[in-house]
């Protein structure tokens, strides 16, 4: 019944084309029935290339796709790819360690569409120690792909970090605002442009936005001495915790943290911390776990974000909220970092995804906005493992979080396909919402008194500013 309702939820979605899905793990499992479902392609069109099979030819035999077996690599990507993309074609990017601005870049010459999850760099991209701290960073990869914009304005669409986060919290940063103004008596007109969402979030008083997560699915069978367990990518998980901790730097900040730095170019609308993400926690809150310590994993949407609602008075910046992750894995995942981090992040040789050995739990993803006159407001996607399996096959919790706003960036692609290289924080949150909701579970908003000071200090004497509980300096636990 629940796969039966978000099926027709969203109007079919005509495709003539060819589609080229680069990488077939977790992900490109997940949504692989959800691009047959809602969109109107053939298999005979779809064609998968990835690097190993990881369970997936089972799926790919059931729904007689092509499948390649390559990695691809700087020396071969182009010539791979070339035969494969013409005008009007569309690749979807889900792979590790594939540049993703090489891909764009072949993309727009090709006149093809294009959607990834993240931003990729080549392999060693992340952990090049002859690169600076900066120069490794998400900040200095969202760099590099914004500055193709202006040679393909224009082109085919590319939807540049379109999953769950970056992509689906952009989106509910919108709709959490929109909220937030009707329930504290402003009245205010849907933003037409950046600038305008920049406006209302000041008047809001918005000064800080958690992208806070928890996953609490587990599996029956213990992690083991040596292996890495995890609920989506393992390896895209080490690899952006290895990263410097970054986030989106307020204006009412009113200093660097002691390992806090400024980036020499771009955007600078972002800082980092001169440590990885995988061992720097923050305090959050979500609804139904209410507060716990979350990883300031670095992530894409903690910079655009940032970016999109500065507003400026000339060159200098009045006004922009701190954004960042603030995420606790599920268990089992949080054992295996414990595990990685006492070995100077050096990974497990093994992995094991956990999906159909699921036995419960959910995972609770939305935004937390805190300053305004109601104090904290939660908004997202309270999905658990048992209506997830309701709604479509190979997902779990976390996958389908992401399955969704990748299906839904195709088609927003789809139907509007001149719009170049877009963010999600440029798009219309509007409609990928109402792709992605059938998905989600229970979608919900919640106030709270919630701040980072609320019952601190009690045991041990600390140095806080209570002035302003929304500083990043009363976030940090260490």
């Amino acid at each position: 019944m629940a796969a039966r309702k978000a099926a027709r939820a969203t109007k079919l979605t005509t495709f003539k084309g060819r589609l080229v899905m680069v990488g077939f793990g977790s992900i490109g499992q997940g949504v692989l029935p959800l691009i047959l479902r809602h969109i109107g392609i053939k298999p005979a069109q779809i064609t998968i290339i990835s690097a190993e099979d990881r369970g997936g030819l089972p799926e790919v035999a059931r729904y007689g796709v092509t499948f390649i077996e390559k990695r691809l690599t700087r020396a071969n990507y182009a010539k791979t790819l070339l035969p494969l993309l013409g005008k009007g074609d569309f690749l979807v990017n889900l792979s590790v360690e594939v540049a993703s601005t090489a891909l764009v870049e072949l993309c727009q010459k090709q006149g093809a569409f294009y959607i990834d999850t993240c931003i990729e760099p080549w392999p060693g991209g992340y952990t090049d120690s002859s690169l600076s701290v900066s120069r490794r960073s998400n900040y200095a990869l969202r760099d590099a792909m914004l500055r193709l914009k202006p040679r393909f304005r224009g082109g085919p669409t590319a939807v540049v970090a379109h999953g769950a986060n970056p992509g689906l919290v952009s989106h509910f940063v919108k709709q959490a605002l929109l909220n937030i103004a009707r329930d504290t008596g402003v009245k205010a007109a849907v933003p037409k442009d950046r600038e305008g969402w920049g406006r209302l979030a000041r008047r809001l008083g918005i000064k800080t936005i958690h992208i806070a997560e928890r996953d609490t699915q587990v599996s029956n069978h213990p992690k083991e001495v040596g292996e890495f367990v995890n609920t989506w990518s393992i390896d895209g998980f080490v690899s952006e915790g290895t990263q410097p901790a970054e986030m989106g730097w307020g204006t009412h900040e009113k200093a660097l943290p002691p390992d806090g730095r400024r980036h020499a170019f771009g955007c600078d609308a972002a800082i980092y911390l001169n440590r990885p993400g995988l061992l720097t926690r923050v305090r959050t809150w979500t609804p139904l776990e209410g507060p716990f310590h979350g990883f300031i994993i670095t992530h894409n949407e903690s910079i655009s974000i940032a970016d999109y609602f500065t507003l400026r008075e000339g060159k200098r910046a009045v006004y922009r909220p701190t954004v960042h992750y603030a995420y606790h894995p599920c268990d089992q995942a949080i054992m295996s970092m414990h595990e990685i981090a006492g070995k100077n992040l050096r990974q497990q040789k093994r992995q094991r995804l956990i999906v159909d050995e699921i036995v419960s739990g959910r995972d609770e993803l939305g935004v937390l906005l805190m300053g305004h006159k109601k104090g904290a407001y939660w908004y997202g996607s309270q999905l658990d493992i048992h209506e997830t399996r309701k709604l479509t096959p190979y997902n779990n919790a976390t996958s389908i979080q992401v399955c969704a706003p990748v299906l839904s960036g195709i088609i927003w692609a789809l139907e509007n396909p001149d719009r170049g290289i877009v963010e999600a924080d440029e798009m219309d949150f509007a409609r990928n919402l109402e792709i992605c909701m059938p998905y989600l579970g229970p979608v919900v908003g919640k106030y709270s008194d919630w701040t980072p000071l609320k019952d601190r200090g009690g045991l041990f004497p600390e140095d806080l500013d209570r002035s302003d509980p929304w500083q990043f300096r009363n976030f940090r636990v260490g």
